[in-house]
């Protein structure tokens, strides 16, 4: 994937030491972009062994709305594990954002389905987003989001997807079990 080693020699050489929470530090570039036509392949890394069966259940679980580890755990996903609370609960984590985005009004938006509709109503729209930074809610977060909101974009019968973060936390983000919404 030349995108993928493009971007890793990028943060080697322009990338801006940080501590994380981790306390392994990271180096850090700003708004860095990757674009992958999905007409022309999926863009997994092949630079890297990866755990695809990991990778599909969990972008499954946050399709599915879901914010207990419990449906990850059966299937052997244990990424999530250490930010869950005893019941297994993350509070309103990926999941919860996209599927049920808490609204000022008390009002939930399923913001994948409203996506979809609009790009069947309205494929030219510019406005076709999906946002997981809800702010009245980030303190009830297990974790905090690092995929901040990502955009689509339809042309004729293709449909191009944009991930955009505020950061990369690059070798955490493109860990073992990375979907394309981590790269």
């Amino acid at each position: 994937m030349k995108q993928y080693l493009e971007l890793m020699q990028h943060v080697l050489e322009h990338g801006t030491p940080k501590d994380d929470r981790t306390g392994t530090g990271t180096l850090s570039v700003f708004r860095y972009q990757m674009r992958f036509n999905l007409s022309e392949g999926f863009p997994l890394l092949t630079t890297k062994k990866l755990h695809t069966k990991s990778i599909i259940y969990e972008l499954l679980w946050f399709l599915r709305g879901e914010t207990n580890i419990k449906y990850l755990k059966e299937r052997g996903v244990n990424i999530w594990n250490e930010w869950a609370d005893e019941r297994g609960d993350l509070g309103p984590v990926y999941g919860a954002q996209w599927r049920a985005w808490r609204a000022g009004d008390g009002q939930t938006v399923d913001q994948i389905s409203r996506v979809i509709e609009q790009i069947k109503s309205d494929p030219d729209s510019r406005r076709l987003i999906v946002n997981a930074w809800n702010v009245g809610e980030l303190q009830r977060c297990g974790l905090r989001p690092v995929i901040c909101s990502f955009n689509s974009m339809s042309q004729t019968d293709i449909s191009l997807a944009s991930f955009i973060k505020g950061r990369l936390i690059f070798f955490w983000a493109c860990r073992s079990t990375s979907h394309p919404t981590r790269c």
